[in-house]
């Protein structure tokens, strides 16, 4: 899944020996984190199509968001391609993701999911690569379910209520997200259009516990936005949807 741009951003100070990690301290997470439990994984349990409304991914899919960040102007390209990657007995659907800021390119992950029979998404590991001017700087947030001792988690619920916890991903130390649903009455307006009825959630780990973002879906298309509300700013928003 990709992260925050202040994320990428922190990861390759890092990698380049200018930042030091931080001990201690920080702010306290949105919620509290639930005790992890490993999810199962039935290869019967899974479906071909990923039609969850707040997360279609259909392949041949292009989504383009932009928007401004602290690190610059954003632009980020998600396709969703005609492969499948098995991970556990699950034929897995891939996606590929590429984020640039000021035309240069900073990330580019491959996402792996599937969706259950009972309409939830599945998020079962990515492939990330980070860049800077152009070199590869790092892989850091890479993970598959059933490997290292990662586990699959849910990146969309089948029918989420406000109020809704879950474990987006869990590779200890490298891919812990969270999310809680916030909101199912959220209206916003982005270049792609004017949504009402959005799905918003906070979405946060463990591992940035000062970074936290709001995420909107809408029904029939997906993610439409995503603001920082702490740990900096930005707001990158939809602003095109091409399919093959």
């Amino acid at each position: 899944m990709r992260r925050s741009r202040w994320s990428v951003f922190m990861s390759v100070l890092l990698t380049a020996g200018l930042l030091l990690p931080a001990c201690g301290g920080g702010a306290a997470p949105p919620t509290p984190y639930p005790t992890y439990t490993p999810l199962a994984v039935e290869p019967a349990n899974f479906v071909a199509a990923i039609d969850n409304p707040f997360y279609p991914l259909t392949p041949g899919m292009m989504m383009i968001f932009e928007g401004a960040t602290d690190e610059g102007n954003e632009r980020v390209e998600t396709y969703v391609t005609q492969d499948t990657k098995r991970i556990l007995g699950v034929d897995c659907a891939v996606v590929r993701d590429r984020v640039l800021v000021d035309g240069e390119l900073v990330e580019e992950t491959l996402d792996w999911y599937a969706q259950d029979k009972s309409g939830n998404v599945w998020y079962l590991g990515e492939d990330s690569r980070e860049y800077d001017e152009g070199a590869l700087v790092g892989t850091k947030g890479s993970w598959e379910a059933g490997v290292d001792g990662a586990s699959a988690g849910i990146i969309m619920p089948a029918n989420p209520q406000v109020g809704d916890s879950y474990r987006q991903e869990y590779y200890a130390g490298e891919a812990e997200d969270m999310a809680k649903v916030v909101s199912l009455s959220e209206s916003e307006a982005v270049p792609y259009g004017s949504f009402d009825n959005l799905l918003m959630t906070e979405e946060w780990t463990p591992l940035e516990p000062d970074v936290v973002e709001h995420k909107y879906y809408a029904s029939g298309v997906g993610l439409v936005l995503e603001v920082m509300v702490q740990g900096g700013s930005g707001r990158v928003e939809l602003v095109a949807v091409t399919t093959e």
